[in-house]
Order: C-alpha cells, then sequence, then structure tokens
C-alpha cells in the first residue's frame, strides 16, 4: 500500500508540474500585452485618476453608512463591487467578512471571493485559509458550481500526504449534497469520474511492458472505482441518463449486469414523471414559487427523504427571502428527518435570511432544545432574535413566551429554590420591563394588553411555587392595566383562586368582578351566586342578591340612556337623509325648470323675429311645467333617474317648432338624435352606467356596443347628449341578460382613446342618494403595499419587475387622474404579508430614475361622505349680491327694474321669487294683477305678474 501511495503522488506531482508551467507561459504572455499597452497608458492616467477619487468616495459613504446601520444589505454589496474594482483586496476581504457574518452570501458572491483568495495565497504553502473558506462557502446554500469549485482546489493539494483520500472525501461530500440534484447533478459526478480517470492513467504500464502483480491489483482497484461511480450515477434519476449510458457501455468491457439495468430503468421512470416539473421550472420567471411548491409535494408524494431535501435547497437557493419556504423546509427537517447537525444548521440559515419572522426564531429555540443544545447557545440565540428587529409589537410577545417555557420547563420545582428557578424570575421580570419599555417606545404599545406574560408568571407560581401571594400581586398588577373591566379576565382569576386558592378570596374576587365588570355583568353575577349557593352561608347570599340585583339595575338603566342616545342619534341621521335627498330634488326640479324656460324663451324669441308685434295685453302668462306642452312626455322625468353616479341628466326634449325649422338655422334636436327607448323597456338591473369617455368621440352608440358586445348581447346603448348636440362623455348600456353586467363592470378603466373608462352599476340615485361605488379597499391590508414617489414614465411592467424582486407579485394598479395620467402613487398586492413587509423595508428609501420612492403597508384613510353643499335658490344671495343659482354673473348690470329695487335699510330677502317680510300696501299693485285671495307675502310672481308691473309703469 505504501508503494501504491508513493507512485500515486509521483504521478500527481507530476501533473501539478505540467499546471504550474502552464500557469507560467500565461504569466509571461500576460507580460508581454501589458508591455504592449504602455505607450496608451500615459493618455489614460488622468482620467483613471479622477474615476479613482470619485470611486474612494462612494466607497467612504458607504463606509460611514454601514457604520450607522449595518444590516443594510444592499450597501455592502455595492461597497464590495467598488473594492474588488479597485483591487482594494484587503479591504475586500474585510467587507466580505462582515457582511457574511450578517447574512448567508449568494453563489455569485461566494464565488467571486473564493476566486480572490485562491490568487491571494497561489504563493502561500499553507492552504488551510482556503479551505475553512470553502467549508463556509457550502453551509449557506447548496450550489454545485462551489463544490465543483471546490473539488477543483483541493486537487491542487493532492501532492501533499493523504492529498488524494482527501480529494475523494470532497468529491463524496459533493455527491452526497448536491448529486441528486436533477439538472446540474452531473456535472459533480462527471468531475468525479474524470479525476479516477486520470488517477487510473497515471497506473498504466509503459507500452509493450506487462504489468506487475502489484501494480494489476492497483488497475483492478481503480477500475472498480469507476465502474461504481457509473452504477451509482446511472441509479439516481438525472437529466441526460441515456448519454451516461451510453458512455458506460462504450467504457466497460463487460456486459451490463441485471441490477444494473433494473436501477437505470427505475431511475429512468423516475426522471421521466418529474420531466414536467423541471420544465416548467425552465420555462417559469423567477421567483417560481408555485412551480417549486408543486414540485415539493410531489417529492413529498413519492416519499424519498433526500430527494425532498433536495429540491427544498434548491427552491431556497432562488428564493432565500421566504419565511414560508423556510418554515415548510425547517418543519419538515424536525419531523421526520430530525438529524441533529442538518435541523440546527437549516434552522440558523433561516434566521439568518430572514431574520425579520418571529416564526422562524421561535422554531430555532425549540429545535435546540429539542436537540439538547447547551443552555448558553439557547439564550445567545434568544438575545439575537431580540435585536433582529420584529415589524409587529405581538412579535415580541410570542418570543418571550417561547424562552419563557424554555425557562420554565429547565427549572426542577420539587426543590423551594435553585438557581433556573432565580434566572426564570428574572426572566419574567426583565420581560415585562423590556414590553413597556422598549416595545412601547417603539410600536406606541406594549403588543400585550391581556398581560399574557403575566398571567402565566401568575399561574407558574401558584401551581409550581405554591406562592398565591406573589400570584395575587401579580393579578392586581393585571387589573391595574384597563383590564378590570372585562368578565373574562376576573373569570380566569377566580379560575386561579378556586384552584390554588382559599373561599374568602374567591368570594373577594367575585364582588370586586361585579362591581368593576362592564362587558358581560349578568354572567359574573350568575358565577357568584352559583358560588355562594354551593358554599356561602345565607348572610353571604342576601349580600350576594343585594349587590347583583343594584349593579344589574344599574347597568340597565345605563344602558336605556345609551339606547335612548342612538335612537336619537339615529332619527336625526335619517332627517339628515331626508333633507339631503329633499334638497337633491329641488335642485334638480329647479335646474330642469331652468333649462325648459330657457328653451321656451328662445322659441319665443325665433318666432317674435319673424311675426309682428303683438298687443302688450296678449303676452302669454308663464304655463306650469308639463301644462300644453306636444313635446313632454315621461322620457326627460325617466332619464334623470338614470343620471348614474355622478347624478348627471340628459338632455330633455326640444320644443317642435309649429311651422317647423326656421331655413337656415336647423334644431339642434336635429343634429344629434339620441336613441330613445320606451320606459318600459329600459332596466337598470340589466344596464351599466359608462361615463368619462372622450367628448370627440365618433359615433358613440356603434362604438360602445362593439365594445361591450363580448360582454353579452346588447338590448342598446343610449348615449347622452348635450342641447346643442354634442356628446356629454358618458351613456347607458343595457343588456338581454342580468350576467352580462357582471363581465362588463370587468371593463371597469379600461383606457379608451387613451382615457381610463369608468364603468359602473346603473342606480336611481333619487331611490339610493346616497349610493357610492369604490371597489378598491378603505382599511389596512398587510400584504399589499402603497408606492409614492415614482416617475411618471414608469410602466407597470417596470414596476413588477421592481417589485417582483422581493415576492410573488399578484396584482398592481397604477393610480391615474380622469384623463388617463398617471400621478406617481400604486398599489402593489403580494402573496402574504411577510413579502410585503420585505418589500418595505428594501424599497422605502429607493431611487428610480432620480425619483426618491415611498413605501408602506397599504393603509388609505377611510372615505367619508361628505355633507351636500346646501343649494342656493334663485335669488337666495347675501345682501347687495343678487347673483343667480349658477353664482356671479359675467355683467353686474342690474336687470331688476328700478320700481322693484328696495331701500337699503330693509331686510327684505327675495327667495324662489317671493317676497317676504313686506308690508301689504307696498305690493298692492302686484297683489291686485295676481288676481290672488292669498297674502302677498307668501305668494310667488309669475312671469305675467312681473310684465304687469313694469306696464304700470
Amino acid at each position: 500500500m505504501a508503494a501504491k501511495g508513493n507512485e500515486e503522488e509521483t504521478q500527481l506531482q507530476e501533473m501539478e508540474e505540467e499546471a504550474a508551467a502552464t500557469g507560467v507561459e500565461r504569466e509571461m504572455e500576460s507580460d508581454e500585452e501589458e508591455g504592449m499597452g504602455v505607450e496608451d497608458s500615459d493618455e489614460e492616467d488622468d482620467d483613471s485618476s479622477d474615476d479613482e477619487k470619485e470611486n474612494e468616495a462612494e466607497i467612504q459613504r458607504l463606509e460611514e453608512q454601514l457604520s450607522i446601520n449595518a444590516f443594510d444589505y444592499n450597501c455592502h454589496v455595492d461597497l464590495i463591487k467598488l473594492l474588488r474594482q479597485e483591487g482594494e483586496l484587503l479591504r475586500l476581504r474585510r467587507a466580505r467578512q462582515k457582511m457574511s457574518e450578517l447574512f448567508p452570501l449568494t453563489e455569485e458572491i461566494w464565488l467571486d471571493w473564493l476566486k480572490d483568495e485562491i490568487r491571494m495565497t497561489e504563493e502561500e504553502p499553507n492552504r488551510d485559509k482556503v479551505n475553512e473558506l470553502f467549508e463556509k462557502a457550502v453551509k449557506d446554500y447548496i450550489c454545485p458550481e462551489i463544490w465543483l469549485e471546490y473539488a477543483q482546489y483541493s486537487i491542487g493539494g493532492m501532492g501533499a500526504p493523504g492529498g488524494i483520500e482527501r480529494v475523494r472525501a470532497i468529491f463524496e461530500r459533493a455527491l452526497t449534497a448536491v448529486g441528486l440534484h436533477m439538472t446540474k447533478g452531473a456535472a459533480v459526478w462527471e468531475a468525479f469520474r474524470e479525476f479516477e480517470n486520470a488517477i487510473m492513467s497515471t497506473m498504466q504500464p509503459p507500452p509493450g511492458s506487462v504489468a506487475a502483480r502489484e501494480q494489476q491489483e492497483l488497475l483492478n482497484t481503480q477500475l472498480g472505482r469507476i465502474h461504481t461511480l457509473f452504477r451509482r450515477q446511472l441509479a439516481i434519476p438525472l437529466m441526460d441518463m441515456d448519454a451516461t449510458y451510453a458512455e458506460y457501455e462504450e467504457w466497460s468491457d463487460k456486459d451490463m449486469p441485471e441490477t444494473v439495468l433494473a436501477q437505470y430503468k427505475k431511475a429512468s421512470q423516475h426522471m421521466e414523471a418529474s420531466k414536467p416539473f423541471e420544465e416548467a421550472l425552465l420555462v417559469a420567471e423567477p421567483p417560481k414559487l408555485a412551480e417549486y411548491q408543486a414540485y415539493i409535494d410531489y417529492e413529498q408524494q413519492e416519499g424519498d427523504p433526500a430527494r425532498i431535501q433536495i429540491i427544498f435547497e434548491r427552491a431556497l437557493a432562488e428564493n432565500c427571502l421566504v419565511p414560508d419556504m423556510w418554515a415548510k423546509y425547517t418543519k419538515y427537517l424536525d419531523r421526520q428527518l430530525k438529524i441533529r447537525d442538518l435541523v440546527l444548521s437549516s434552522h440558523d440559515r433561516a434566521v439568518r435570511n430572514c431574520p425579520w419572522t418571529m416564526g422562524l426564531w421561535k422554531n430555532y429555540i425549540l429545535a435546540l432544545e429539542r436537540h439538547g443544545a447547551e443552555h448558553q447557545t439557547v439564550s445567545e440565540i434568544f438575545e439575537k432574535a431580540l435585536n433582529a428587529g420584529f415589524i409587529q409589537a405581538t412579535d415580541y410577545v410570542d418570543i418571550w413566551q417561547a424562552y419563557l417555557d424554555y425557562l420554565r420547563r429547565r427549572v426542577d420545582f420539587s426543590k423551594e429554590s435553585s438557581r433556573e428557578l432565580e434566572e426564570l424570575r428574572t426572566a419574567f421580570t426583565r420581560a415585562l420591563d423590556y414590553m413597556k419599555q422598549d416595545v412601547e417606545e417603539r410600536f406606541s404599545e406594549s403588543g400585550d394588553p391581556s398581560c399574557t406574560i403575566m398571567q402565566i408568571w401568575a399561574r407558574v407560581e401558584a401551581l409550581h411555587c405554591k406562592n398565591m401571594q406573589k400570584a395575587r400581586e401579580l393579578w392586581d398588577s393585571i387589573m391595574m392595566k384597563g383590564n378590570a373591566k372585562y368578565a373574562n379576565m376576573w373569570l380566569e382569576y377566580y379560575n386561579l383562586e378556586r384552584s390554588y386558592g382559599d373561599s374568602l378570596h374567591c368570594r373577594k374576587a367575585l364582588h370586586r368582578a361585579v362591581q368593576c365588570t362592564a362587558d358581560y355583568p349578568e354572567h359574573v353575577c350568575e358565577v357568584l351566586l352559583l358560588f355562594e349557593r354551593v358554599e356561602g352561608s345565607l348572610a353571604d347570599w342576601d349580600t350576594a342578591v343585594q349587590k347583583t340585583e343594584t349593579r344589574l339595575a344599574r347597568v340597565n338603566e345605563q344602558r336605556a340612556k345609551v339606547a335612548e342616545k342612538e335612537a336619537l342619534q339615529a332619527r336625526q341621521e335619517e332627517e339628515k337623509a331626508e333633507q339631503r335627498r329633499r334638497a337633491k330634488a329641488d335642485k334638480k326640479a329647479q335646474k330642469k325648470s331652468q333649462r325648459k324656460a330657457g328653451e321656451k324663451r328662445k322659441a319665443e324669441d325665433e318666432e317674435d323675429e319673424e311675426d309682428e308685434w303683438g298687443d302688450d295685453s296678449e303676452q302669454p302668462t308663464k304655463r306650469h311645467r308639463g301644462e300644453g306642452e306636444p313635446g313632454f312626455t315621461g322620457s326627460e322625468e325617466l332619464m334623470e333617474t338614470e343620471s348614474g353616479l355622478f347624478g348627471r341628466k340628459g338632455p330633455g326634449p326640444r320644443k317642435a317648432d309649429a311651422a317647423g325649422p326656421k331655413k337656415g338655422r336647423p334644431a339642434a334636436s336635429d343634429a344629434r338624435k339620441a336613441p330613445e327607448a320606451a320606459p318600459d323597456a329600459r332596466n337598470d338591473g340589466t344596464s351599466v352606467f359608462v361615463s368619462n369617455l372622450s367628448f370627440s368621440m365618433e359615433d358613440p352608440e356603434k362604438r360602445l356596443r362593439e365594445l361591450f358586445l363580448a360582454c353579452g348581447p346588447v338590448e342598446q346603448v343610449r348615449p347622452v347628449f348635450s342641447s346643442k348636440g354634442a356628446f356629454r362623455g358618458y351613456c347607458y348600456v343595457q343588456f338581454q341578460e342580468r350576467g352580462a353586467v357582471a363581465q362588463a363592470l370587468r371593463l371597469d378603466r379600461q383606457e379608451v382613446d387613451s382615457r381610463p373608462m369608468f364603468v359602473s352599476p346603473c342606480v336611481d340615485k333619487n331611490k339610493n342618494p346616497d349610493f357610492k361605488v369604490f371597489k378598491y379597499s378603505t382599511s389596512l391590508e398587510k400584504h399589499k403595499i402603497f408606492i409614492s414617489g415614482l416617475p411618471y414614465s414608469c410602466s407597470k411592467e417596470q414596476l413588477e419587475e421592481l417589485c417582483r424582486q422581493h415576492g410573488t407579485v399578484k396584482d398592481i394598479r397604477l393610480v391615474t387622474n380622469r384623463s388617463g395620467k398617471p400621478k406617481g402613487l400604486a398599489y402593489v398586492e403580494f402573496e402574504d404579508e411577510a413579502q410585503a413587509s420585505l418589500a418595505v423595508l428594501k424599497m422605502d428609501g429607493s431611487v428610480v430614475q432620480d425619483h426618491t420612492l415611498t413605501v408602506a403597508i397599504s393603509n388609505p384613510p377611510r372615505r367619508s361622505d361628505k355633507p351636500d353643499a346646501p343649494t342656493r335658490s334663485l335669488g337666495s344671495a347675501l345682501p347687495g349680491q343678487l347673483y343667480g343659482a349658477r353664482g356671479k354673473g359675467r355683467t353686474q348690470l342690474s336687470l331688476l327694474p328700478r320700481s322693484l329695487h328696495r331701500p337699503a335699510g330693509l331686510d327684505a330677502k327675495a327667495e324662489n321669487g317671493t317676497l317676504q317680510n313686506q308690508s301689504a300696501g307696498s305690493v298692492g299693485g302686484a297683489s291686485a294683477a295676481g288676481g290672488s285671495g292669498l297674502d302677498a307675502q307668501t305668494k310667488p310672481l309669475s312671469n305675467a305678474d312681473f310684465a304687469r308691473l313694469l306696464l304700470k309703469k
């Protein structure tokens, strides 16, 4: 065996010398290339010096930032890139070491680090430093490339004593770690076989000579190793198994054994079954969580622990910041494999990747206890958890509970006092102080409103330590923290006294509960009466009955007052709602009356242009709406009910001219003929209201019919036009089937003519004045983030590319105005809360196209219905400001006759055409003209009344 080892080492030394000679030649070639470039270097000195100064300033800035916040992952990465670019190898080594202490490094960072260290230590005979670095690298993630690099580096030192066996040991570890990797594992197997083939080539006798007996035994042993490697590989499902099988047939000079064929066929079948999952991973885009989860479920059904482990490791290598994936993996290891080193290392990697996730720390502490870790180790992990920076106050309560449970299980309560018991009590005290100071200062809440930690401490003192006095003190503190009004807290304390205390304290606790409970006083009273019925005397019973009756009477009185107050508020709200409905109805009727009067006057003016002036006494009086108008139909009123969400009404029917339209003056109604439908043919239940359309849309009826045809058969499209025939930008689409409405509502905010089209239900605003449509949530959404400060040019695809680095993006909504232009705001929905929290931590403060982003968990303000502005009636302006319903007009000339002007000192006001606070004598003429017996102070004046007043002057 000694001869065998010496011969192998001699041959390997020759291989190393050849490799070294090749390296020297390459160095000489590189030196020649550098010499050729000396002439050009002078011109680039100035530019390079400026770049070096800028890089050095950036390096100093990054180092200062890391001194403030050492957990800035991106800052670490940027610093390492700059130092490697500048060639600062010593500073680069320190930067990498600092980062590796806080975070697991990615495959790319490790490979760059390893290659740099190998170049730096080429001339050093001691290779232990690089070997230690490789050992750290292979523990972070399961990466075939790092294992291959490790094996190749170890080959360079196989000339040392025991070097060959060390290389083989590293290859075997690599096969155990990544040999089952279906797509990359074959590379490790092939590298191992090439290594063994290279060794066998050094054992071959010279041509023409016969190998000695010992040499032949060495050859046979080496051949056996290669045969074994081939057969082991063929028994594992890997990609391109057929090529490996063909290579083995060509290499081997023996027939394939039946056992090998059977294993090969079985592995091929497994590979074919797994191939769809591998193809899905190949075409999927990162993070591929759904594809990996389907693959994991399949392997768990197959039940091969090694294959389950490798697919979990592959998923985590690409999704190392997904806490749920780490939780599933560690849970599987805890319950199935239960291998101490593997379990604990996986938990350690999990908390280093996702330190903000309390559940991973909690499981880590349990795993350490489960596998018998030292108390010092568990305490150190707990301290790291406290400094991890959880995002919720309740997380600190949970991690403290896990640690206190661990400490409680260490105590031997058969002893009156022990070091473990004192440590447990000290930990309880520290936990309460920590929650009161650190947690409340950070979150403005303790995270433990029901005082769970104090309740556990009180129960431990009562049950295990038989110290009811301490338990009562703790419960007094619990009640002082605002919990005395809750019945369940008093009953919990009562049960504790019932189990470990005495009847005196039970009675005292129930009496206090009756006086203090605010949520369920009846239940507490029943418990007190039941207690006295079983254990109390007659005097105790009488006292309990008196106290419960007094308390319940007071509670009922308070409840009656509250109910009366709520009923009053409800009536007031109903009255306010009724007032709003009436005001809206009056406002609509007033606008309709104004429009109809304007059309009437316009028609009369047109008639007056052709006809001669008639007798003044024959001026027509103002007709009431709908009286004697041949063009008046119920369609105008119906159009008002179809005003949709915006409360607009369509144009009323135009009054037809008796002699037809005037020559050269076509009627506006002829310019645009809006499709009219009979009132009984219109159905709000099968209709949608479409708005925010372009006013310049050509043939809106045809265009919208084409848009909504995919939703279902369209009964009719009713676009709304102005009095001049211009399209007003909204319409009604009525379907033949009610189910088509749901499909149509999905087209809401679809872009039409570069504007978002709004689609909403068709609702009668007169019957439902408070109806609002807002399909987005207005409450806290922990799985969704809100981003502000986006550049206006940022598209949905660019934002998705930015966000999917931190988790699975389910939906993105860019906020735009009514014209479709972006506001620089967006809502991004992730798969779960952890991904959204991670995105907030990573993206908040980041810069995109010179815009600094502000990122937070989505919590929009509640949408409150603002009270309607009071309707201003005709003429109801302030004194000296006689504005109309449309506000201040273009001219300030008074159109009111002087005879109707009031002195400035009078308090009379005009409202809706009614003169108030005026004596009967001052308007006697108007009263007479009106011919009415009503008081002039309350009667409205018609157009005829004003005409008569003018004629009298």
